[in-house]
């Protein structure tokens, strides 16, 4: 009995997970788990399956909250496979500089690499730069995330001697 309960609540989880990444791939709002997707659920379940929806909706939440929280540890766990992934092959990385409506401005960088024998590009991070568009800005705002997030690659390519320190300051 208590393994059958564990595993319909795994299935729910499951399914919580899988929605909210179908909902983070769509750009819609998160609150279209609750306003749309668990409605549409039951309908199906009442309608064509002819079972009452009440004991699979309880076990798949779908609350804005969830979704939110979701949809982070999805994409942390993504970062975190990145960068472990980046220490041990090699890479490029573009980087790219837009302007926001308020005139801020966003650095996107992006990394190709080879991965099973295919070439594949992702989003490394999305910053905003809070000062200015220069190339020195730039430069800090990449090298300080290497030096968080991927800190031997930062020793390699940025040659970490040179710095007494992690905190980062171009140099001239």
């Amino acid at each position: 009995m208590f393994a059958s309960t564990s595993q319909s609540n795994d299935d729910g989880l499951r399914a919580s997970y899988n929605i909210s990444l179908l909902i983070a791939k769509s750009g819609k709002p998160h609150t279209i788990g609750e306003e749309l997707i668990l409605p549409a659920i039951e309908e199906v379940l009442k309608t064509v399956l002819h079972k009452p929806p009440f004991d699979v909706l309880k076990r798949t939440p779908l609350s804005n909250n969830t979704v939110q929280r979701r949809i982070d540890e999805r994409s942390s766990d993504i970062e975190s496979f990145l960068c472990n992934y980046l220490q041990t092959t090699h890479f490029s990385i573009q980087l790219d500089e837009s302007t926001l409506p308020g005139n801020e401005a966003l650095l996107l960088a992006y990394v190709r690499f080879v991965m099973d024998e295919e070439i594949h590009e992702k989003l490394l991070f999305a910053k905003t730069l809070k000062s200015d568009t220069k190339g020195e800005s730039i430069f800090n705002v990449l090298s300080d995330f290497f030096c968080r997030k991927i800190y031997s690659i930062y020793k390699h390519y940025f040659g970490g001697s040179r710095w007494s320190s992690c905190h980062v300051r171009a140099i001239s």
